[in-house]
């Protein structure tokens, strides 16, 4: 597994309008400890709302995806319109709402609406390449909106509204609890359920840990 570079897609910097961070800094957390290296990266757009935290409620700020989840990077982070799939050896989507709201309209518009161009592009090239693919939380639904032509099989928790979504546009779903992966081998597709079902960092943990070993193990 050494030498293997696992791209990290971020959406931003926290949980209700970018990347999940716990769920972020675990996946970096396990890609390091299993000796590969990890390349994270963000579309360089605006976030599609800005959450205070606090209160939970929307505010009226602009922030940009690539700039909040350079946070979570520690400045370390590329643009993903100069990411190609030949630069890394699989990807993993840590998620949090930024995955379902600036990768994609999931939130908004459910499995019809668009995928983020440069997200889309980047998930099939890695298909065709036979590279990996991880995504955890709310991720797999953009994950399988990109990818739907290939009737993905993937986990997104337990809510029947989100798991009735994408089985109308032929996305396959695997009920798993928090400690388990859904392994879809034909298309080399791991998710996770991470906080859909939560309910704790220890809990979400596991299945992460599971998650990037299975990774990097079809690396």
């Amino acid at each position: 597994m050494a030498d293997k570079k696992v791209g990290v897609l971020l959406s931003g910097c926290g949980v209700f309008d970018g990347a999940e961070i716990h769920e972020a800094v675990l996946t970096l957390l396990y890609i390091d400890q299993l000796g590969a290296e990890a390349v994270c990266m963000a579309p360089n757009i605006n976030q599609a709302q800005v959450i205070n935290h606090l209160t939970q409620a929307e505010t009226d700020e602009t922030r940009n995806v690539l700039v909040e989840s350079a946070r979570i990077a520690r400045g370390e982070i590329q643009n993903l319109a100069e990411v190609t799939a030949d630069q890394i050896d699989a990807l993993i989507l840590p998620g949090g709402f930024g995955a379902a709201k600036n990768l994609s309209e999931f939130a908004f518009k459910g499995p019809q609406g668009a995928v983020n161009g440069q997200v889309k592009d980047l998930l099939l090239a890695m298909l065709a390449a036979g590279k990996p693919v991880g995504a955890l939380c709310i991720a797999p639904a953009t994950v399988g909106m990109a990818l739907s032509e290939k009737s993905p099989l993937l986990t997104v928790g337990s809510e029947e509204g989100v798991i009735g979504a994408l089985a109308a546009i032929g996305v396959k779903h695997q009920l798993c609890t928090v400690d388990e992966i859904a392994v879809d081998e034909a298309n080399k597709i791991v998710t996770t359920p991470a906080y859909m079902l939560g309910p704790g960092i220890k809990d979400v943990a596991i299945g992460i840990g599971k998650l990037v070993q299975k990774v990097l193990e079809m690396a």
